[in-house]
């Protein structure tokens, strides 16, 4: 059972992957679809790492859409209150990370402090956040005509945003697999109480690692805006679906103690490939809902499976 876990996703994606190439061959294996299918799933994929630490610390974080549109609406503002110059831009850019890393810290701070659970709290953030983006600008985007880059810029032919992607998620393996940071994640989504009297301090790590994942939104929140050169108050609605879906289809338990970067982007992947293809396809969106939210209770119900035969 456990190998069928740890195979599942690669043969789903895998599975996506022929059956489309046998649908629409002309449209779905062309090189241009390929690098748009990694562009756009580079802001997902850099927020679902964040996610994959969350989760495997036994939290989660429902307020990642709201957070997103927020540091992207206060980075926007940035940039146009300093005039739009290269040296605004930078500025803004620095804005939205830091947005993103105050609101992850707050979710930490707050779930610590209030001994709240994970879900309530950064429900009731998730609805805090969106208003605060709604208000800034009376529900209207702040457009951005000459932030390019980040979104739409390359380097040797490679988008700037699969190589700050590629980037985390090295990092982030790192981090997870050869520091201490990275043994207390999986230790407290194990056991909490347990890392708790072996001396490890429980709060502290876990409010860093929302404020890391915190980060890691702000810096896709960016990368969002950039590509459409406008900061929309309504960005990321319905984002943590896909989020949480990427990472429990990597392999992660929503009980804790267990995931991997690598599943949680081959999870990522496969949501990524499937909205494409159902795309080329002509299946509306309301129908890849429901495709990814069966996909989702496949994944819990083997995981459940799994976690029952190993008792």
């Amino acid at each position: 059972m456990r190998l069928l876990r740890q195979l599942l996703p690669f043969a789903s994606l895998l599975l996506i992957l022929i059956a489309l190439s046998m649908l629409v061959p002309d449209k779905f294996l062309t090189a241009d679809n390929f690098l748009n299918i990694f562009r756009r799933s580079s802001v997902n994929a850099i927020i679902a790492v964040g996610m994959t630490a969350i989760i495997i610390s036994g939290g989660i974080d429902l307020s990642v859409g709201s957070m997103m549109a927020l540091a992207g609406m206060v980075g926007a503002w940035t940039i146009n209150h300093f005039g739009g110059t290269p040296q605004a831009m930078w500025l803004g850019t620095f804005a939205g990370m830091a947005i993103g890393t105050l609101a992850g810290f707050l979710n930490g701070a707050l779930i610590n402090g209030l001994k709240l659970p994970p879900f309530i709290l950064t429900l009731g953030t998730m609805s805090a956040f969106r208003g605060i983006a709604y208000v800034m600008n009376d529900g209207q985007p702040y457009n951005v005509p000459g932030y390019k880059f980040l979104g739409n810029g390359q380097i040797g032919g490679v988008p700037i945003s699969i190589i700050i992607a590629g980037a985390i998620v090295l990092i982030a393996i790192l981090i997870l697999n050869r520091t201490t940071l990275g043994r207390y994640t999986y230790a407290i989504g194990a056991n909490r109480t347990a890392t708790l009297y072996s001396g490890v301090n429980v709060t502290r790590n876990l409010v860093l690692i929302y404020t890391l994942a915190g980060l890691l939104v702000g810096i896709a929140s960016m990368i969002a805006t950039s590509r459409t050169v406008s900061a929309q108050p309504t960005a990321g609605i319905g984002l943590e679906l896909d989020i949480i879906a990427a990472v429990v289809i990597g392999g992660a338990s929503l009980n804790g103690g267990r995931g991997t970067v690598l599943g949680t982007m081959i999870g990522t992947l496969l949501i990524s490939f499937l909205r494409n293809g159902c795309t080329l396809v002509g299946i509306s969106t309301n129908v890849q809902l429901i495709v990814i939210g069966v996909i989702i209770v496949v994944a819990v119900s083997v995981d459940q499976l799994a976690r029952g035969r190993s008792r």
